[in-house]
């Protein structure tokens, strides 16, 4: 009951205390450190890079309606102002002799995924912030708690960080994890430069790999996304979006980041195999006009499985803040009806509640 009252209030800057409740959300502090800031990177010199920007090494749909656009004649459905969640029945634990054949995922909310990999314990996008903006009185707010307190966390060995809109680089979790756990942070380039110095943050390129520092038998590979990036008005595209696979000497796992529908996922598969599991965006598309270049609708979620010819999904980035005009339980809905017309189980894309685990 007291975590109830004090870690789930939706109140903006309401701190729980440790000592009493566990954190399922914390508070957002200001900081406009971002605002007018802009990376000093020398990119590489690849198709996806300009002196001065990342891009893409495709054509990519344009806009029908630009942002201002929709901003000044926005029709958003009505979201819950808080939503209890189902209380979780079964809590992740460390699993050192676990082997690596082992896998469970569990889905925290919005794009944050634990996964467990044998004994190794990864966690996509952190967010536990209450709002996803430089302020603690604006941005888009938490509606759901986090599905597992920060404090149930099994140790963190890594975090996979897509790109550093702030519905994905939280500071204030990453602070909290790196204060406990001491985790390095996999990354796209021209990314550290957003987080504290002391931070160890490992920069990749798109389909750059590196071994996974615990264990050679996984890698860390960066993987492209028709997506963007940007915390100010100053940084558009000078850091690298992406999405991030695990791979071991049997199996691929695959965190698609924030994406638009492209022909990266095909890539994905032939580079790197078919994903044992693969965890894919659903929410945050309406109006089409303006997403659909750059966030999947749950249509596309499902052609983008049928790509990567996944033996199994998970639907992540939709519920816990509202970002777009659909409403809450719209992509759930619409998951539905495109796993139908496709002619497909509804099995093969997990939708899991918040807290929710799901065997890989």
């Amino acid at each position: 009951m007291l975590k109830s009252l004090i870690a789930n209030l939706p109140i903006d800057n309401q701190q729980t205390n440790e000592s009493l409740a566990k954190t399922t959300a914390l508070a957002t502090p200001i900081d406009f450190s971002h605002v007018l800031f802009a990376p000093v990177f020398e990119r590489p010199d690849v198709a996806h890079a300009t002196k001065t920007h990342f891009r893409h090494s495709w054509v990519i749909p344009k806009r029908e309606m630009n942002v201002a656009q929709w901003l000044l004649n926005r029709k958003k459905a009505q979201w819950p102002i808080w939503e209890e969640n189902t209380p979780v029945t079964e809590l992740p634990r460390q699993r050192p002799n676990a082997p690596l054949t082992d896998w469970k995922m569990w889905f925290v909310g919005h794009a944050t995924v634990l996964i467990q990999i044998g004994p190794y314990n990864f966690l996509t996008d952190p967010v536990w912030g209450m709002r996803v903006s430089p302020a603690s009185f604006a941005g888009p707010r938490r509606v759901r708690a986090a599905g597992i307190a920060l404090e149930d966390l099994p140790t963190i060995d890594a975090v996979l960080l897509s790109h550093n809109h702030y519905d994905h680089m939280d500071k204030v979790s990453l602070d909290w994890l790196y204060r406990r756990d001491r985790m390095p942070i996999y990354a796209g380039l021209a990314n550290s430069q957003y987080l504290p110095a002391h931070m160890r943050v490992i920069e990749l390129d798109w389909w750059e790999s590196i071994p996974f520092y615990k264990d050679d038998r996984l890698q860390i590979v960066f993987t492209p996304a028709q997506h963007f990036s940007g915390r100010g008005i100053k940084d558009g595209n000078m850091a690298l979006w992406g999405g991030l696979s695990i791979t071991t000497p049997t199996d691929h796992m695959f965190f698609a980041g924030d994406t638009g529908y492209a022909q990266h996922f095909t890539e994905v598969r032939e580079r790197l195999g078919a994903p044992r599991i693969a965890l894919l965006p659903i929410g945050a598309y309406e109006p089409r006009a303006v997403m659909h270049a750059m966030h999947m609708n749950p249509t596309d979620a499902v052609q983008a499985h049928q790509d990567l010819k996944a033996k199994q999904s998970l639907a992540i980035h939709h519920r816990t803040f509202q970002l777009t005009d659909e409403a809450m339980n719209q992509p759930l809905l619409d998951l539905a009806h495109a796993l139908s017309r496709a002619k497909l189980p509804a099995h093969v894309f997990a939708t899991p509640l918040e807290g929710e685990m799901v065997l890989g």
